[in-house]
């Protein structure tokens, strides 16, 4: 057996929650391989909605096993929050939902550190959402990192050591650091953490595959959010691709099957850095209506723009897609004319590679218009029922692309999922 891949192709917000819920049935386990409460992935079922920041969004079907990976960070106190309003919906998470021992906890402190680094950079900051990601993405590369298996042993030490660091770092940036009430959430927050069952991730998944059974890889945020690959250092603190899944729970490279790309019809971003296609028009404006463009976590406004192929296709090659699922549809029903950015204008010349850099002012897009569809699709059933505009423009994605739509979704809810043949 391999692991499927699910991941974001644009800057994350493109709808992967509501996607792992719809594929769930077909797999297992589902393991989240990194990033940390910055995001938030949104599904909407049988008349509810549910926001979940760390928690795999497979807990809502029949059963699956459910794993929080080594590759992500964990707060402690945003976990049981969230853990607890599951459960006070019925949700039994101790039945289905492990922890590897390998996740690297958030501490009181990292948030501290967010902000305060985050104040310094003035007018450059990257527009981080202040959870502490950073920070403890930071520590662990600097291998001063605690884990949740720490807290199993000799903790109160580590813990110490830690907090004294942090604390020390604060007061050299001018910052007088209070969090005692949040400390003491934090250190009961660890203990709920042991309700549950707390694993060596690696071996289980492996395991599972040995046994035959499938897994489900989701990603957190997108593609060109990527520490890596991502508009650097307007980025998040993870390798968001593929390759992230093999890292972030100890699956082989040769173990990759399917990877699923997902991306919006259009294109947002939350946060500072650069966007080639934003519109500050009133088209922009109108697509954020729609769409309720705004943070599921944080509620910032997200910034809107048209979909960017040069983006997506880059994004497609360093992940590997084998398939495509377009999202939100539905939100361009209304519109006379729909617009692919195809190239950028660099310098004059025309480019269809993504740059190293991509700095608002050193491109221009170039657009392919395409006439929109002007019909309400969100009841439809089967891609028989799409009018020939929208067809069309599936047409030519898939052609620029070069990788098969094989989902497309026309809104929010569960039910209105088309899957193509």
């Amino acid at each position: 057996m391999k692991v499927d891949v699910l991941l974001g192709l644009q800057w994350g917000d493109e709808g992967k929650g509501k996607v792992v819920d719809v594929l769930t049935p077909r797999y297992d386990v589902v393991a989240r391989f990194q990033g940390g409460p910055n995001a938030g992935h949104t599904l909407e079922f049988e008349g509810k909605k549910y926001v979940l920041r760390s928690i795999p969004s497979g807990i809502f079907q029949h059963g699956q096993i459910n794993i929080i990976g080594n590759g992500v960070v964990l707060d402690p106190v945003l976990f049981q929050e969230e853990a607890e309003a599951l459960e006070r919906s019925g949700i039994d998470l101790r039945k289905i939902l492990k922890i590897s021992k390998k996740v690297h906890l958030i501490l009181p402190t990292h948030r501290l550190l967010d902000a305060a680094n985050e104040r310094a950079k003035g007018g450059a900051k990257i527009g981080t959402t202040g959870k502490g990601i950073g920070p403890t993405y930071t520590d662990k590369i600097s291998r001063n990192g605690l884990r949740l298996g720490d807290t199993l042993h000799d903790f109160d030490k580590k813990y110490e050591a830690a907090k004294s660091r942090h604390i020390a770092m604060l007061t050299a940036m001018g910052e007088t650091p209070e969090f005692a009430e949040l400390e003491d959430k934090w250190i009961k927050a660890i203990d709920y953490l042991h309700t549950f069952d707390i694993i060596d991730s690696e071996h289980y998944i492996n395991r599972c595959l040995a046994e035959g059974k499938s897994v489900l890889c989701e990603g957190a945020q997108g593609t060109l959010l990527d520490i890596d690959f991502g508009s650097y250092p307007f980025v998040t603190s993870s390798n968001t691709i593929t390759a992230g899944a093999c890292s972030g729970l100890g699956v082989a490279p040769n173990k990759i099957g399917e990877v699923f790309g997902i991306f919006k019809a259009y294109c947002t971003r939350v946060g500072s850095g650069p966007f080639p296609t934003e519109l500050f028009d009133e088209t922009g404006s109108k697509i954020r209506a729609i769409g309720h463009e705004y943070g599921a976590v944080t509620g910032r406004e997200r910034r809107c723009g048209w979909i960017d192929l040069v983006a997506l296709r880059y994004a497609i090659m360093i992940n590997g897609v084998t398939q495509l699922i377009m999202m939100k549809s539905d939100v361009l029903d209304t519109f006379d004319t729909i617009k692919a950015c195809v190239a950028y204008k660099i310098e004059g010349e025309e480019v269809c590679d993504f740059p190293y850099s991509i700095e608002e002012d050193t491109i221009e897009p170039v657009y392919v218009e395409l006439p929109g569809w002007k019909t309400d699709m969100t009841k439809m059933k089967n891609e028989d029922e799409f009018p020939a505009e929208f067809a069309a423009y599936i047409q030519f994605l898939e052609k620029q692309l070069n990788t098969p739509i094989t989902i497309v979704s026309i809104g929010p809810d569960r039910e209105q999922t088309i899957l193509r043949k």
